[in-house]
């Protein structure tokens, strides 16, 4: 049988499997460094800086493939687009296992953020073609849950092979390699879920309309200062956090910063799950007290230089993340009719991937000049401001579209 009518002819099921296997695979693999950056520090003499910035290189280059490649799946299929992605994926394992200084982590980065890109628009919108019949919110829950699981994921399986395997800047990414390698496979068998994709259409490079419809804009401006503060804390947990974990559990064993980076993530993954049914302002209002929460632990923390208080701060804000994030994104996606969604979105993603990588990169910056303590400080008490701002303009929303809605 002909590849394309094998694929055609695959179960709907089976392609939905294949993927959630991808995005998980690929969120994996983006938090895989972060339990290694530790490592790379002491191996290459590198700054806490330099580390924040090979970090948001990351969030950079899935911003540039998000823009340029976002509706690509729409013409060429979710196929095609899945597995140039998952090559351009093994291509930065490769770059990864090679890498012997900071020119390569670079590239590697870079590479790792174009396929995820890439790979983002084909993932959501073939999750939510293929869902089960018996279970058409599945493809919704799985796009909200997968990159939590996966972040969790790579940083406890890269903090243990960092900690009992041999070579683990190496055979974290060649593990990798087979996985992905695999999932292609997977990918080329799979059903093709976009309607009308033409896979022989031509290639055509253009970046998304970046548009938040007029009547949007002040629920738009309220709701985005949620998604700053949530992926300004993942920015900061992501690069620095393994660091910070090490230093106030005063262990040397590098299975800890993996593990804070999966505590955050398995926490944020669990109450995703537990509010999947609960309205999209009140979830974000829950989730907004529960960052407040956890940064106001983190500074408890680090006032009494206390690992204990550090480790239930992490859970605690790793709550407030899920939610927060899952409430805002919830409402803003309902901001704008479907044919302007994907518009609205990428607008969503501009800033979310600025605020993981600027404030990131400028605490880096100022741990080399103040250190890591004092800085942590200082940027937990900043996310937190923004947090109270953006609770206070949550609640007034919410307020405001009840009275609405009572009297409509």
């Amino acid at each position: 049988m002909h590849p394309a009518a094998r694929a055609a002819s695959a179960p709907r099921g089976s392609g939905f499997w294949v993927a959630a296997a991808v995005l998980v695979l690929l969120m994996l693999s983006s938090s895989v460094p972060s339990a290694l950056y530790v490592l790379y520090q002491q191996k290459w003499d590198l700054s806490s800086g330099t580390i924040t910035v090979v970090f948001a290189l990351y969030a950079v280059t899935v911003l540039a493939g998000l823009l340029l490649f976002g509706s690509l799946s729409d013409t060429l299929g979710r196929r095609p687009v899945l597995g140039a992605a998952l090559v351009l994926a093994i291509v930065s394992m490769a770059l990864f296992a090679g890498a012997q200084g900071l020119g390569l982590l670079l590239a590697a980065r870079a590479v790792q953020g174009l396929a995820v890109g890439l790979a983002t628009g084909a993932m959501g919108a073939a999750l939510l073609e293929l869902s089960p019949a018996a279970r058409p919110a599945l493809g919704a829950q799985v796009n909200s849950a997968g990159p939590t699981v996966g972040i969790g994921l790579g940083g406890i399986g890269a903090g243990l092979l960092v900690q009992y395997a041999p070579a683990p800047t190496v055979l974290s990414y060649l593990l990798l390699i087979g996985a992905f390698a695999v999932t292609l496979v997977g990918v080329v068998r799979m059903r093709e879920s976009a309607p009308g994709a033409d896979a022989g259409a031509r290639l055509r490079v253009f970046p998304h309309r970046i548009h938040v419809p007029a009547g949007a804009r002040g629920p738009f401006a309220v709701l985005v200062l949620t998604i700053v503060a949530v992926w300004s804390v993942g920015g900061f947990y992501l690069s620095l956090g393994p660091h910070l974990a090490l230093s106030l559990l005063q262990s040397a064993n590098y299975l800890v910063g993996g593990a804070t980076v999966a505590l955050l993530a398995g926490a944020a993954t669990a109450a995703q799950l537990m509010l999947g049914h609960t309205g999209a302002l009140r979830t974000a209002v829950i989730g907004l007290l529960g960052l407040l929460t956890g940064l106001a632990l983190v500074l408890l923390a680090l006032a009494l230089g206390s690992a204990t208080v550090f480790l239930v701060a992490t859970a605690v804000l790793g709550s407030g993340w899920g939610a927060a994030f899952l409430g805002a994104f919830r409402a803003l996606s309902g901001l704008a009719e479907p044919a302007h969604r994907g518009e609205l979105t990428a607008a969503v993603y501009v800033f979310a991937y600025l605020a993981m990588s600027v404030p990131a990169v400028l605490a880096g910056m100022l741990t080399n000049i103040h250190g890591l303590h004092r800085t942590s400080v200082g940027f937990m008490a900043a996310v937190a401001a923004v947090c109270a701002v953006a609770l206070l303009a949550t609640l007034r929303l919410a307020a405001r579209t009840k009275a609405e809605g009572s009297t409509a």
